[in-house]
């Protein structure tokens, strides 16, 4: 079963352009850490403003710096069906072992084309396929019942990315799927109670600064530590409170790892923008306050 953590890595930029060298070390820092995979071209790799052949650029750096040190988890999700299967093909023939998927966004599908959706992807690949659902940027929820059906009907769906900030669906959803599929938390924030209601393991954006203290907290929970799991939390909480509330994702996260030197730039794609400097000020100090600067 998929559990534990998995790093959605940024991808740095330098004048407008993917910065590989960047990237490449990003990744041996992640595995040296301990990360058990790392997901490439996801929301916070600003898949939305990379071109096709970036996206493919991007997963193929992955898995050539990986050398099968963990999971490679490509994201690969579309509101086209057609391009999701595209890039989730393509991300196979690269080498990737998963690709997450992320629902249908701007056309809102009811629950039996998200199915279908699914489905289709799922048939068309060998890959394993995580469920990403994060209703706030999607504007549609992948429901526990069509969950249920996909991961029935659909033996390479082997687990779901949870991104809509409610624990009560983490508790739904275990009291009804598989105990094999996997539930991971895709905020920092609920990594501990979404593991302590039944999830396995975190997709995170945090783990971009501070993989080891990350692997170091899913791995207390897996151990089921929940006292030596909380100190960790909380150590690190005022950062990730910080990453969800002072500007979208990874416009924070960012700003952080070119503070504390894990990359050379900043940088971002327009539409998204730097921070102002009031909040940079807010972020500083909360990386003082967990000792990261």
């Amino acid at each position: 079963m998929l559990q534990g953590l998995y790093t959605a890595l940024v991808t740095p930029f330098k004048n407008d352009q993917i910065d590989e060298d960047a990237f490449r070390h990003l990744v041996d820092q992640q595995f040296d850490a301990g990360v058990d995979g790392i997901v490439p071209v996801g929301t916070t790799g600003e898949s939305p403003t990379l071109n096709y052949d970036e996206h493919h650029r991007v997963i193929q750096l992955a898995v050539e710096q990986a050398k099968g040190r963990g999971i490679v988890m490509a994201g690969t999700g579309s509101n086209s069906t057609r391009e999701a299967i595209e890039f989730t093909q393509a991300a196979e023939k690269f080498g990737a072992s998963h690709a997450l998927v992320v629902a249908p966004y701007y056309n809102k599908p009811p629950q039996e084309g998200l199915y279908q959706h699914f489905r289709a992807i799922a048939e068309a690949t060998s890959l394993k396929i995580v469920l990403y659902s994060i209703p706030g940027r999607c504007g549609v929820e992948i429901g526990a019942e069509t969950v249920l059906r996909l991961a029935q009907d659909c033996p390479n769906i082997i687990a779901i990315k949870e991104a809509g900030g409610q624990t009560e669906r983490v508790h739904q959803m275990r009291s009804m799927l598989p105990e094999d599929f996997a539930i991971l938390s895709g905020d920092d924030s609920l990594t501990l109670p979404f593991m302590a209601g039944g999830g396995n393991g975190v997709i995170s954006v945090a783990s971009n600064l501070i993989p080891a203290e990350m692997a170091q907290l899913v791995r207390e929970m897996l151990a089921g530590d929940i006292t030596a799991a909380r100190a960790t939390h909380f150590r690190y909480y005022p950062l990730f409170r910080a990453f969800l509330k002072l500007a979208t994702n990874p416009i924070p996260i960012k700003e952080a790892m070119h503070l504390a030197g894990k990359i050379p730039s900043a940088e971002l794609r327009l539409p998204l923008i730097p921070l102002d400097p009031e909040a940079r000020e807010t972020l500083r100090k909360a990386l003082v306050e967990t000792g990261v600067l």
